[in-house]
Parts: structure tokens; sequence; C-alpha cells
């Protein structure tokens, strides 16, 4: 790289400080009965946004109906919203660096609460899939800040109990989202149908600000970092380049233009990474710190979880589908299955974490690998002979082993992925870390979801079950190779945790 290069760089990305981070405060932090208060109000936001994450999808028959929406809308109203959220993470955490995290947190959870509403009130697919990408960006300013306030709320000694209490608290909201969204559904209050699930956030959300306007504490970064909002655009103009047209080319007959909008989001993506590889050996503060993928174990972290995202976020949404359409189950029928998942999900977390993952090092990751994969084939073997006589009992087993495997891989995964980040970079790559899994997710929506309705397509028939049933299989099918080879991926990771670790996934 020449020294004019080198010049340019700085001049574009102001070199980082050496100096460690520490937050300023303003005013006294809140002890005692306060401090729990400001607590819940950080956790009251974070359950809403785990559970919109997935609660849309038990719905998605529903509001097929009711809103008269295409496939390819139906995916987006899963996938936009993972990918706005994913899209404004860094952005959001710097913003909160830089003009206060209470201040941002509230902005975006008002936002939030008030983009649920324009959900619940959406008038047609597109109005719910633009609401939706917007909540999402709304989530990025609000969740970044949680963290960020429970730093600086309780002691070093003091936060491995909060930090535990919120890793747990986000994987339980995250697979109870379906179940919550079919008893919402089913009950039908006041006639809304599926709209509750977007609304029941309203009430909620006004409560969590009036708590935060009084008790979550100001703060700001001690070196306030800028704000790469050229960067963003880039990263956005590429993602989008190569996930719209993958998402629509199968409603849309694969024109050639689709092909060629997703080569040009490739090569946007190309230059935004070289931008940011020449950012970073300029000394400078980038927005995606890639030198952290030179260290084996986040980089293989950060393949695994993306790999567990994309399993989870394709799952869920042919599952709910599936089970609806294909078997003709009700809506608090087939919410009411990830019960199983969930319970299970639930205890082999804490057991992988805080067990296992001390004990067998990264073998617990392994082993949940695996497990999710047999789980998928149990579930393989109940839907291959499956009618729309067939109960829930006979998916039961597939249930249980597909939500201990899970739960086995998402409390420890970060653990591992962070364990030999450098103190002074740990920030960027928790956010990167969660940025990545966020994506994963939406990009899993798309490629996953589109083989899925091919396959109904090319399998119509007038017994709904023999419609869908090919087509679960291919996604059953996917998410065993997905596991497969995210067993693999874990043999990169350290092999033991650091000591002490374990008590918390971040």
């Amino acid at each position: 790289m020449t020294t004019s290069t080198l010049e340019a760089d700085h001049a574009a990305y102001p070199p980082k400080s050496t100096e460690p981070q520490q937050a300023v405060t303003r005013g006294a932090l809140p002890t005692g009965r306060a401090r729990t208060i400001a607590l819940l109000s950080l956790f009251l936001a974070s359950t809403m946004e785990l559970l919109d994450t997935t609660i849309v999808n038990v719905a998605l028959p529903t509001i097929e109906k009711g809103l008269q929406a295409t496939d390819a809308q139906l995916q987006w109203m899963v996938a936009a919203y993972p990918l706005a959220f994913a899209l404004g993470l860094i952005t959001g955490s710097r913003l909160g660096d830089l003009l206060g995290r209470k201040r941002v947190f509230l902005g975006g959870l008002v936002g939030f609460t008030v983009l649920s509403g324009a959900c619940g009130l959406a008038p047609n697919a597109e109005a719910l899939v633009g609401f939706r990408a917007l909540q999402g960006v709304a989530a990025a300013a609000m969740i970044p800040q949680v963290l960020s306030s429970l730093q600086v709320m309780y002691r070093p000694e003091e936060r491995a109990k909060a930090m535990g209490m919120f890793t747990g608290l986000a994987g339980l909201s995250a697979v109870l989202g379906p179940v919550i969204g079919a008893v919402l559904t089913e009950a039908d209050l006041g006639g809304i149908g599926w709209r509750s699930i977007f609304l029941v956030n309203v009430p909620f959300g006004l409560a969590a600000v009036a708590a935060a306007l009084r008790w979550v504490p100001e703060s700001f970064a001690a070196q306030r970092p800028r704000i790469d909002l050229r960067g963003v655009a880039v990263l956005a103009v590429g993602l989008l380049g190569v996930l719209y047209p993958l998402t629509l080319g199968r409603e849309l007959g694969w024109p050639g233009w689709v092909y060629a909008a997703m080569a040009a989001g490739v090569v946007v993506l190309g230059f935004f990474a070289r931008t940011q590889w020449r950012a970073e050996r300029a000394g400078a503060e980038p927005l995606v710190a890639l030198s952290l993928y030179r260290g084996r174990g986040f980089a293989a972290g950060s393949a695994m979880n993306a790999l567990l995202f994309m399993a989870m976020a394709s799952y869920f949404l042919c599952q709910t589908i599936y089970l609806q359409a294909g078997l003709g189950w009700s809506v608090l029928k087939a919410g009411l299955s990830g019960v199983p998942f969930a319970l299970t999900t639930t205890v082999f977390a804490g057991v992988g974490v805080a067990v296992l993952a001390p004990r067998i090092g990264r073998r617990v990751l392994q082993i949940g690998a695996l497990t999710w994969a047999g789980g998928a084939v149990l579930i393989w073997v109940a839907a291959h002979g499956a009618t729309a006589t067939t109960s829930l009992w006979s998916f039961l087993p597939g249930f249980v082993v597909s939500g201990a495997g899970f739960g086995l891989m998402v409390a420890p995964i970060g653990v591992f992925t962070l364990a030999d980040v450098p103190v002074e970079k740990a920030g960027s790559a928790s956010g990167l870390f969660s940025t990545t899994g966020q994506l994963a997710g939406a990009a899993g929506v798309a490629v996953v979801g589109s083989a899925f309705f091919s396959v109904v397509e090319s399998h119509v028939s007038r017994v709904p079950s023999e419609t869908f049933r090919p087509a679960f299989e291919v996604a059953l099918g996917v998410l065993v190779v997905l596991m497969l080879l995210a067993a693999v991926v874990a043999g990169a990771l350290p092999a033991r945790l650091p000591q002490g670790e374990g008590a918390t996934t971040h």
C-alpha cells in the first residue's frame, strides 16, 4: 500500500484511540429497587424484540389469507426484520456511544412501539413488509444499548449474573415466539386475529418507556466514535443486491436481471470488504473489523453461528407452513407444537453452558449439532407418513430431540467464539458476531424458503399433505446438511473455555 493511500484512508477514517474504552455517566447510577426497575425495563424491551423475530412465523398462513400475500411477500415478512436489524446493529451501537445510550434506547423503543402498532394496522402485504423492516431499524437502535447499559449499571463482579439472565431470557423468548403468536392469533382478541401479535407490543412498550425515562441511567463512550454512514449504505446495497432478487427470483421465473443483480451485489460486497481492510490497515476504526477473522476461533465460531441461525430461521418458517397448510392443523395446534422444542431448548441451554461446556469443551457444540440433525431425521420420518389425521404425538420425539440439540448449541457458542478475542476488540467482535447471525437468518429464509416454495409448486396435489410434504422434507434435508457442517466447523474452535468462562454466552 502506498503512502498516499494510507493518508487518504486516515482522512476517511480517523485513527482509533489506543486508550481503553470507558463509559461516562450522567447523574447517579440507580441502586436497589431502582436498578431492578431499570433492569426490568431493559429486559422488557429486549423480550419484545426477540419475540418479534419469530412470533410472525406461526401466523403466516392466516396473514396470507387476510392480506392476499404472495409467497415472496411471506418470505419478506420474516426476512425483512432480521435483515434491517442486522444492517443497523453496528450503527445503533455507535449512535449510543455518541449521543447517549439512554437517549438512543428510548428513541429505538418508542420507534419500535409505534411501528408495532403500524404492523398491526397494516392495510396490505406491502405495507406490512415495509413496517417490519422499519421495526428492525428501530430494534437496531434499541438493543445495543441494553448490553451497554448493563455494563454501566453493574460492577464487574455482578455482571455475570445479569448477563446470564439476559442470555437465558434471549434463548427462551426466541423459541417461545411461535407459541405466543399462535395463542394470540387463535384467541382473536377483539376480532383482530393475527394483528394482535404486533399490537400486544404497544402497552408493554409504553410501560418500558415509562420505566426507562425514570430509572435507566444515561451514559456515553469516553472516546466518541465516528459513524461511517457511507460504509453502512454500501453494505446495505450489497446485501439487498443479493437477497432481494434471490427472494423474488422464483416467483418471477428467474429472469436475467435477477442474476445480474446478484452478481452486482457480490461485487459491491467485495468493494465494501476492501475498504474495511484498507481502513484497518491505516490504523483507523472500520465499520467491520475484518482482522478479527484472522483468529481461527472467531472465524469458526462466526461460521457456526451463521449455520445455526440459517437453520433456525428457515426451519421455523417451513415447519409452520407445513403443519398448517399441509396437515391442516389450526394456528393454535401448530403453535403449541413448539412447546416441546422450547422447553428442551431451555433445559439443555443451561446444561450446555453451565455443566457440559466447562467439562468437555467444544464437543458440546458438536454433540448439539449432531443431536439437532438426529431430531430433524426423526421429524422427517414422522412427516413422511403424516396425513391430516396425524397427531402431535407422532412428531413429539423429533421436536424434543431437536430442541435439545439447539439448546446445546445456542447458549455456549458465543463463549467459544469470543474466547480468544483481545479485550480491546471485544465490543466490535460481539457486535459482528450478532450481526452475522441475523444476516444468516435472513439469508436462510430467502434461500431455503425459495427452495421450499419451488418444491410446493412442482408437487401440486388435491391432497395438501402430498403438496407440502416433499417441500418440508427438502427443508429438513438442508437442516441436516447445515448441522453436519456445523459439527465439522466446531472442530476449529478452542478446545476448552478460558478459566472462569461458562457463566454467560456474551
